[in-house]
C-alpha cells in the first residue's frame, strides 16, 4: 500500500484516495454543521460569535449610551441564532461537492496542508452556501424579530442629534459571518482527524491514518 509523510505523519492510503478522502470530508462537515447548528452553536462560541458590524459601531455605542443596551445585546443574539437556525442547511450542499470531487481534487487535499479539505469545501461550495442561506437566514431574522429590532435601533440612533444616517445589508452580513464560522470549525475538526486519533471515527479513517 503506497504511503506519503504528512504532517509528520507516514499515513497510509488507498490507490484509490478519493474512498478515504470523502470520508474525511463527510465526518468533518457532518460535524461542524452540527455543532454550528445548534443552539448557542455561533453565540458561545467566542471564535465565531457574530458581533455588531463595525459599521453599526457607532450605533452600538450611541444605543448604550442612551440606555439601550439590552436592545443591542438582543439584537447580537438574534444575529447569532439567525446563523445557527441557516447551518443545518449546508449539510446537502457539502455532501453534493463530496460526490463532485475529481481524483486530481482528492489528491490536491491529500498532498495539502491541514485545511486543505476546508479550502476545497470553500471553493467549492461558498457560492451555492451564500444563495442558500440569504433567504433562510432572512426568514430566521424576520421570524425572531432581528429586522424589526435593527431598524428600531437605527431609526433612534438616527433620531438622535449630530448624528448621519446609517445603511448597512445586514442579511448579507450575518450570511457571510455565518459561512465563516462554519468554514472556521470546519477547519478545527479537519485538524482533529488529522493529528487525533480520537476523531478518526470510522474504520477507513482509522486505517488510513495508521502509522506504519
Amino acid at each position: 500500500m503506497p504511503s506519503l509523510k504528512i504532517n509528520y505523519l507516514t499515513i497510509k492510503y488507498p490507490s484509490n484516495c478519493e474512498s478515504w478522502v470523502k470520508e474525511a470530508l463527510r465526518v468533518g462537515s457532518v460535524n461542524a454543521v452540527s455543532l454550528n447548528g445548534k443552539v448557542d452553536g455561533y453565540f458561545k462560541n467566542a471564535a465565531i460569535k457574530i458581533l455588531m458590524p463595525e459599521k453599526l459601531k457607532p450605533l452600538e455605542k450611541g444605543l448604550r449610551f442612551a440606555g439601550q443596551s439590552h436592545q443591542v445585546d438582543e439584537f447580537v443574539l438574534s444575529m447569532n441564532r439567525a446563523a445557527e437556525k441557516a447551518a443545518p442547511f449546508a449539510k446537502d450542499i457539502f455532501w453534493g461537492a463530496i460526490k463532485r470531487m475529481t481524483f486530481s481534487d482528492a489528491t490536491r487535499i491529500l498532498k495539502g496542508g491541514d485545511t486543505a479539505a476546508t479550502d476545497y469545501f470553500r471553493a467549492a461550495t461558498t457560492e451555492e452556501l451564500t444563495t442558500a442561506f440569504q433567504p433562510i437566514v432572512t426568514q430566521s431574522m424576520e421570524s425572531i424579530g432581528v429586522t424589526r429590532q435593527y431598524k428600531v435601533m437605527a431609526s433612534r440612533y438616527n433620531a438622535l442629534p449630530f448624528v448621519k444616517s446609517q445603511a448597512f445589508d445586514l442579511d448579507r452580513y450575518v450570511v457571510d459571518k455565518a459561512l465563516d464560522g462554519l468554514f472556521y470549525v470546519l477547519a478545527e475538526e479537519e485538524r482533529k482527524i488529522r493529528t487525533d486519533p480520537a476523531a478518526r471515527v470510522t474504520d477507513l479513517l482509522r486505517t488510513v491514518f495508521g502509522k506504519q
